[in-house]
């Protein structure tokens, strides 16, 4: 398989994909090896996702070169990714022991009853290329710490990162046959769903995940998907500092080049501040450099898949004749690379495919609203439900706000953040189940009942 570089278009390195049969042993040694692994005590594998975490510190500069080169990713937001799946580390070795060990819950005169959590036996971890890391994590974490074995199908754009954190995995005492990872395209994926495992964790696109559920359909197998999002955002007139404003949404649209499922992708402005905000805007997104991911100095780096180009075109053309106004970008750079300028269109509409579908790339339509009615009813006016956020000084207002905007996670005066301590769900077309936070700990067990009468 050819790993090629998005900032040049070059191959820079091949690696051999897993087939059929490669496929099936390795799940075979994997459902042999789990319930050893099971067995360890639960001290020990905590133990060793500790070790793990030191391995990434120590390889820092390595994983964000990988990162950098294979998938676009700025060489400090890569550097930024190894450090903030430390936190990760930290909540699942420091929780789990809390929710997973043996609960007495009452007495019943002389019968005690208890709750017990048991592995699911083999995790299945089909992980996403635009943060591998911390993706991969949400799902293999916890599934290792709960004594699941796992096979990880890293995303073939984001295959050398993958590998290299299996290296570290294994170099942290987990047996490979406990974390084996595969290697290959989509058809290699498409191989591993036929396979009888107990749980698969699936990150990636509405459009996969629905094929996955249609796949695992009658089957009975524990489903956990992260999907897409179309997140909206809303200036309330009381939003404070505009420009303090204006520089978080720049981020949240143009952080990992715009390839972030909780990007910011449409924006709701009071028409109050309307005007002001948006030529905020335009100065803050003009100043993130777009350029080669290596350089210390570029922002936004290179667009992961190619064929995503035209997709991004077509959205913005789409948006200009139905009535959008252009105002920075809108237009694939020639030459050499996978590059979308950050672009910016104004006097968006719900007709247009860029305030409807996912974008996921450097891209923002904003559109004028009324009052706090309008702004939720177009926030809720989509089939995705991952994230939402508002900008207000007023925190009531705020709150009142985002209490009825149907997403899994809610920001007030803040975006495109994630925290191991709460759950990372989705609703409609972003996912099913939790990761993150206790619920992400249970997702990868099963609870048990215990009546213990003397």
């Amino acid at each position: 398989m050819k790993i090629t570089n998005p900032a040049n278009g070059e191959v820079f390195k091949t690696v051999e994909a897993d087939d059929g049969v490669s496929i099936r042993e390795k799940f075979a040694a994997a459902r042999h090896a789990q319930k050893a692994w099971a067995a360890r005590p639960l001290t020990e594998r905590v133990a060793m996702m500790k070790k793990f975490g030191e391995f990434l510190k120590r390889d820092i500069e390595l994983l964000a070169r990988d990162m950098s080169l294979e998938m676009g990713k700025p060489l400090q937001q890569a550097r930024n990714e190894v450090n903030g799946s430390l936190n990760k580390i930290r909540f699942f070795t420091e929780e789990v022991e809390n929710h997973i060990s043996t609960q007495k819950v009452r007495q019943d005169g002389n019968t005690e009853e208890f709750l017990a959590f048991d592995p699911l036996g083999i995790v299945l971890n089909i992980s996403a290329w635009n943060y591998p890391i911390l993706v991969g994590f949400n799902v293999f974490l916890p599934a290792l710490i709960c004594g699941n074995a796992v096979v990880y199908k890293p995303s073939e754009f984001s295959t050398l990162t993958g590998l290299h954190l299996t290296r570290l995995i294994h170099e942290a005492g987990v047996p490979a046959d406990v974390f084996v990872a595969v290697v290959g395209e989509g058809d290699v994926g498409a191989q591993l769903l036929q396979l009888p495992f107990d749980c698969v964790g699936f990150t990636g696109s509405f459009a996969t995940g629905k094929k996955i559920s249609e796949t695992l359909a009658g089957r009975m197998t524990r489903l956990i998907m992260e999907l897409g999002g179309k997140d909206p955002l809303y200036v309330t007139d009381e939003c404070g500092d505009l420009d303090s404003v204006a520089d978080a949404v720049a981020e949240g649209v143009l952080y990992n080049n715009g390839q972030s499922c909780c990007a910011v992708e449409r924006v709701y402005v009071h028409e109050k501040i309307h005007d002001a905000f948006v030529e905020k805007l335009k100065a803050k997104m003009q100043a993130w450099k777009m350029g080669d991911p290596m350089d210390a100095s570029t922002l936004c780096g290179a667009i992961t898949r190619r064929n995503h180009l035209p997709f991004l075109q077509a959205q913005v053309d789409d948006a200009i004749r139905k009535g959008a106004k252009l105002v920075l970008g809108g237009k694939v750079h020639e030459g050499k690379g996978n590059f979308y300028p950050p672009t910016l269109l104004l006097n968006a509409n719900h007709d247009m495919d860029v305030m409807r579908e996912e974008t996921f790339g450097p891209i923002v339509g904003v559109m004028k609203v009324k009052d706090d009615a309008q702004a939720v009813e177009l926030m809720n006016d989509s089939e995705y439900g991952l994230t939402s956020s508002v900008y207000s000084r007023n925190l009531e207002r705020g709150k009142k706000i985002l209490s009825q905007v149907n997403t899994g996670t809610g920001y007030l005066n803040c975006c495109d953040r994630v925290s191991a301590w709460l759950p990372w769900s989705g609703r409609g077309h972003s996912g099913i189940g939790s990761t993150l936070s206790k619920l992400g700990i249970y997702a990868f067990c099963h609870a048990k009942g215990l009546h213990i009468r003397s």
